[in-house]
């Protein structure tokens, strides 16, 4: 049986046409925009992907590994974080798009990977 690519959340930081890339990838993604999100803090996105069970994308490296450290420290689970560098929206989708292929969907919860 093949792997099931685990959903995605992007968080206001990631662009829009990098959400639509991986779409017709045929990867399921939401953006914080589509689903509410915007201007909600790092916590909150953070939360909401957790809760949808989607690994969040984000480029805001900092704040998400101190998020992922400090979860883990209290005992809360997150369904996955990937800290995507910034480059051109086509380089990421593959990127990314490689990654979610590889991996088992059950690889990722509470882990933070780097595209």
């Amino acid at each position: 049986m093949p792997n099931r690519p685990p959903p995605l959340h992007c968080d206001e930081d990631v662009s829009v046409v990098l959400a639509a890339m991986l779409r017709a990838r045929g990867f399921t993604v939401t953006t914080a925009r589509d689903s509410g999100q915007l201007g909600r803090s790092d916590e909150e996105q953070l939360a909401f992907a957790a809760d949808a069970g989607s690994v969040l994308l984000t480029h805001n490296r900092v704040d998400f590994e101190r998020l992922h450290d400090r979860w883990l420290e209290t005992g809360r689970h997150h369904s996955g974080i990937i800290v995507a560098r910034r480059r051109l929206p086509l380089e990421l989708a593959r990127r990314i798009g490689r990654l979610l292929a590889r991996l088992p969907t059950e690889n990722f919860p509470d882990q933070l990977f780097y595209a």
